[in-house]
């Protein structure tokens, strides 16, 4: 069992035997495209997951399938074919023990396949899945039970396209937002022309964050480090490939007045161990539904904390993931922010859109993530949002 339990709690029976499993794919189209250093999205999928045990009890969890939006089919058939058979009918003591179950029954597949990330992303998801429905057979919010001080976290608008982005930081503020991620990485002609527009505007209590979706070397990376320290830039994330060497990371960190941020490319325990032990990442964004759910990490998000980072975790999928990332930010503590997409997404919206006061959301009390079943069902009556699975 996850350690950070509250003693409160360490006697409490989280054992289950899931029963049966569904997996729905929804996609939802959308008036003005999603864009990024790596790509343009135009549409917003998600793979959700329902998850019940012999004694009724259901769970539901995210997958990530971000982009291409083709992958949204993809793990889900994975899910259904593979991963899923594995899980029915198997006994387990709680949902760590089963996450650590799946991890290992499936690294030969993982490498046999080539196929590692959406392997962790399927086991992530029925880790979220499970978490939540053990939470609702104890009648706890899972942030509770994770062990949170506090029912509510700060957020932050992300996503901000370069197209419009001064309208869109406008907006988003008019939204309650306080603290905004501008989307960089397009060229300089394109990149500081926005940035220069929002700092020109942005009120005391009020923070701009850049993410640079691996856009360049390590050399041009230095350089725009460089011009980025002209402005109350707060962090700069991903400005390099995510699986560069330690050696560029440290070189990057040395040279940038600007924190970094990265985290949603690491996908084991180990090399999260590495970077929060490293100092080359001042925020740590592990993504949930992308490896980990909340058994993977739990734990490393309270070891950044640890070591001296924030952590603020990546999102920018469904409803599910995002009300999960809230409840696990809480549980995890510190001065992390919850990133929220400001692109209108109804697989996100509809499930989970709290209200924003003072750059801060409330979590709901209700049991587990606190997601309605009824609406999830009506989402995928809706010929509009269905996927082709």
């Amino acid at each position: 069992m996850i350690k950070s339990i509250p003693a409160e709690f360490a006697n409490k029976d989280l054992s289950f035997v899931i029963e049966s499993a569904k997996t729905i794919v929804l996609r939802s189209p959308i008036k003005t495209p999603v864009q990024t250093s790596f790509g343009i999205m135009t549409d917003r999928p998600a793979v959700y997951l329902v998850l019940q045990d012999t004694q009724g009890n259901t769970g539901v969890g995210e997958v990530w399938c971000n982009f291409p939006t083709c992958g949204a089919e993809h793990r889900a058939r994975l899910l259904d074919s593979a991963i899923l058979p594995a899980l029915i009918g198997t006994g387990f003591s709680d949902p760590e023990h089963c996450f650590n179950t799946l991890q290992a029954q499936f690294q030969r597949l993982a490498v046999q396949t080539g196929e590692p990330g959406p392997i962790a992303q399927s086991i992530a998801g029925i880790d979220i899945a499970l978490w939540d429905l053990v939470a609702k057979r104890l009648q706890l919010p899972l942030y509770k039970l994770l062990g949170a001080s506090r029912s509510s976290v700060g957020v932050y608008a992300s996503g901000i396209n370069p197209t419009g982005a001064t309208e869109s930081f406008l907006r988003c503020r008019d939204a309650g937002y306080q603290r905004f991620k501008l989307k960089i990485g397009f060229g300089d002609d394109i990149d500081y022309p926005n940035i220069e527009s929002i700092c020109s505007q942005l009120y005391p209590n009020e923070q701009l964050m850049v993410d640079a979706n691996q856009a360049w070397s390590l050399d041009n990376a230095i350089a725009q480090a460089a011009r980025l320290s002209d402005f109350p830039v707060k962090w700069l994330e991903e400005p390099i490939m995510a699986d560069s060497s330690a050696n560029d990371w440290t070189a990057l960190a040395e040279a940038s007045k600007i924190p970094l941020a990265a985290g949603e490319n690491i996908a084991d325990a180990g090399s999260f161990t590495l970077a929060n032990k490293a100092n080359w990442l001042s925020v740590m964004q592990p993504d949930l539904c992308k490896w980990g759910g909340f058994s993977g990490v739990l734990p490393v998000a309270k070891e950044a904390l640890d070591n001296g980072k924030r952590y603020c975790p990546h999102f920018l999928g469904g409803g599910v993931g995002l009300v999960a990332s809230a409840h696990l930010l809480a549980a995890v503590g510190g001065e992390g922010m919850l990133e929220i997409d400001s692109n209108p997404n109804p697989l996100r919206e509809k499930l989970f859109a709290p209200a924003i006061e003072n750059g801060q959301i409330a979590i709901s009390d209700e049991p587990g993530l606190g997601i309605d079943l009824d609406i999830l069902t009506a989402l995928q009556n809706d010929p509009v949002l269905s996927g082709t699975y």
